[in-house]
């Protein structure tokens, strides 16, 4: 299978010196999306609506759990122990709560039931209560599905040749500077990417999520930009009313540190996803949607995959048949293992590895020089 995060014994000289990692095949594959689906199982493209919503279930269970015994028994205990429980309760609850997200996610795909009113209703409510503008994003996201790897029209993460690099960033690439870089891009990068679009793909305009009129979005789209910002608002007045009832250390503890950790999560995963040294990008001289949709990595969060629910591990399923729900989509990932062969990428390195890695060698892009196919670019890290 795949080893995007393998070494390989390189077998020419163009590899041993462009390769540092054995990197994905990026001519057209040799199969068809629907010889890929037809290795799935039928019943892996099945929603069920009881199914998707016991997993709201499970996790707001988990949810109330642990505000419950944050609320009611941390305040009891001495102050050493208080400084131990909060940061087990932040990290409790931002990995549940990511896991919420991850449904709101699926409801955007309508990979939650058969019925896109139930799907846009479970959405709404629960990206709202994240702060996220869900159809908002719902739409920018499925742009990004559609245009997967290519340089021009992907939404996001969309990396930069080495000629369009900011000029500060030679003196970032060092460890201090990636510190600095990956603690504001965890921290900032999702509100800086929902409010002006940083990291996102060049628009001729100032691009915004909460912008009905933004050139994010046409105009059939523009009332449910409008629903997706009376959302948030409705969080936020909410959020306000409990800062004057309980205060702002009460709400930053209960609410405001697990959030930061879900869109730290958010951007981690998105990040890894399509940030590895194994992944092609295309220009539109070479880009098609079945490559663009191949040129994803699954990764391995251990435990956190079942909290995630399994958007780490089965993101390549996920590309390639985006209504799947993912409770599925394990087993499916299994069956077109064997069809994909090489075009099917993972990396069990420890995100936290990983992160740290990919920050130090995918800084830009560009084609290999003696390659032909000049529209086919890869992560390079020397300045």
């Amino acid at each position: 299978m795949g080893a995007g995060g393998r070494m390989s014994v390189p077998a020419t000289k163009h590899e041993q010196q462009k390769n540092a990692v054995h990197r994905s095949p990026h001519s057209k594959p040799p199969f068809t999306l629907g010889e890929i689906k037809k290795a799935i199982p039928p019943r892996c493209f099945e929603r069920s609506l009881l199914r998707s919503f016991s997993y709201v279930v499970y996790d707001f269970c988990l949810v109330f759990l642990f505000y419950y015994i944050a609320t009611s028994y941390i305040q009891l205990l001495p102050l050493h122990f208080q400084a131990l429980a909060w940061p087990i309760y932040w990290t409790l609850q931002g990995c549940v709560l990511t896991g919420v997200w991850v449904i709101a996610h699926e409801c955007g795909h309508h990979a939650f039931s058969d019925y896109q009113w139930i799907d846009d209703t479970v959405g709404l409510v629960l990206h709202s209560a994240l702060l996220v503008p869900y159809f908002s994003w719902k739409y920018s996201h499925r742009r990004h599905h559609s245009n997967t790897g290519s340089l021009e029209r992907d939404e996001v993460f969309v990396p930069k040749p080495k000629s369009k690099m900011p000029w500060y960033s030679k003196y970032l690439n060092n460890p201090v500077g990636r510190v600095l870089t990956l603690t504001f891009t965890l921290t900032l990068g999702w509100p800086l990417y929902l409010a002006f679009n940083v990291s996102g793909r060049p628009y001729d305009r100032y691009a915004c999520h909460y912008n009905p009129y933004g050139p994010i979005y046409n105009d059939r789209e523009r009332l449910q930009i409008y629903i997706s910002d009376v959302g948030v608002i409705t969080t936020s007045y909410v959020l306000y009313r409990l800062f004057m009832a309980k205060g702002l250390v009460w709400l930053i503890c209960v609410y405001g540190v697990p959030l930061l950790i879900v869109n730290a999560f958010l951007v981690l995963i998105t990040y890894l996803q399509h940030t590895h040294p194994a992944l092609p990008h295309y220009d539109s001289s070479e880009w098609d949607w079945l490559r663009g949709a191949l040129a994803t990595m699954d990764r391995d969060y251990g435990v956190l995959n079942k909290v995630f629910h399994n958007i780490t591990d089965t993101h390549v399923a996920h590309h390639l048949f985006s209504t799947m729900p993912h409770y599925n989509a394990m087993e499916a990932t299994q069956a077109i293992k064997p069809i994909l062969g090489e075009y099917y990428q993972f990396d069990g390195t420890p995100f936290y590895r990983a992160m740290w890695r990919e920050a130090r060698e995918c800084l830009y892009i560009e084609p290999d020089e003696d390659s032909p196919a000049k529209g086919v670019f890869w992560y390079k890290n020397k300045f």
